[in-house]
């Protein structure tokens, strides 16, 4: 995405964040000293990058900048009890929104899969016991027993909309917060659709996004075979899946990014907005100390509770 690519009607200045490793282009009169991931001041401006890849998609803002920041005031008044208090009281800083880079994967999953199922059935047995007088007695109990058979086979199935982060300022984690994006809404990318707003080169290598798209769409597969067992249960699940017909386009997602400011020596704190959706995202500072007294309260109430059950006997 370079500069001359994106920007054939328009004049992008590239800067780049010391801190965190993104790369941004902005419009001249948009040109600023923070970054909009991390909120560093650790801006520097550097000469335009070349053979980057031109984006192939991108979805354009819904979510307005005053909906953004009432999202993210609510999700950190609702935030975990256990949060900090002071992360509770903070108020979000708003750096910018951007257009996120990432790429979007698709492929064609065969898979050979072997593993043991499980059929319930119950038994009636017949067990001795010593009843309250002391004497011995003979009972019958129902009991629930498993009989095991070996299942192999092969599943076929398509892994569809795998998105994965171009940015080293944004986790693939952080972006997966505040997922889903409506595919629907995509449109082919012109550089006016992004006029005015900060836009992110890929910062990540699309042959790194590639290998960890296709390692999570080995993984979605696994995870769809577990659903796809039969029986009452199952074990020893074994498989392998070869991918084929793999696609993988360069789509812009629109978010508003956030820093959080709730203690001067640790650096803000990540919120994210999907421009989308408006969906929130990030990671909530749990206090130890609220959870030690949660913890202590729980541990007294079961003391307490055996305590009378052992007086009632």
């Amino acid at each position: 995405m370079a500069a001359e690519s994106i920007g054939k009607t328009i004049d992008y200045k590239e800067i780049s964040c010391q801190s965190c490793g993104s790369n941004l282009l902005v419009e001249p009169q948009m040109l600023t000293a923070i970054c909009p991931y991390c909120a560093s001041p650790s801006i520097i401006q550097r000469p335009p990058s070349e053979n980057l890849p031109t984006p192939n998609f991108t979805i354009g803002f819904v979510v307005t900048q005053e909906r953004a920041i009432q999202s993210v005031s609510h999700w950190i008044q609702r935030s975990s009890v256990f949060a900090k208090s002071a992360f509770r009281k903070a108020v979000p800083e708003l750096t910018r929104g951007v257009y996120l880079p990432a790429y979007l994967y698709n492929a064609v999953a065969n898979s050979d899969y072997r593993a043991d199922i499980g059929e319930n059935y119950t038994e009636t047995e017949t067990y001795t016991t010593t009843d309250s007088d002391g004497k011995t007695v003979t009972r019958t109990r129902t009991v629930v027993k498993t009989e095991w058979r070996t299942l192999q086979g092969q599943h076929h199935c398509y892994v569809l909309d795998v998105v994965v982060t171009a940015s080293k300022g944004v986790t693939n984690d952080a972006l997966e917060a505040i997922e889903p994006f409506d595919l629907r809404a995509l449109r082919r990318f012109t550089p006016a659709m992004i006029s005015g707003w900060l836009a992110e080169e890929p910062s990540r290598t699309q042959d790194e996004c590639f290998r960890f798209a296709h390692g999570e769409a080995v993984e979605k597969v696994g995870q769809q075979l577990k659903g796809f067992m039969p029986g009452d249960s199952y074990r020893n699940l074994q498989y392998e899946t070869d991918v084929a017909r793999e696609s993988i386009d360069l789509v812009l997602f629109p978010i508003w990014s956030f820093a959080v400011r709730y203690d001067d020596a640790k650096p803000p704190l990540q919120i994210l907005v999907n421009g989308q959706t408006g969906r929130v995202g990030g990671k909530v500072p749990i206090s130890p100390v609220k959870v030690s007294i949660a913890v202590g309260l729980v541990l007294i109430v079961i003391v307490i509770g055996a305590l009378l059950f052992g007086m009632a006997r």
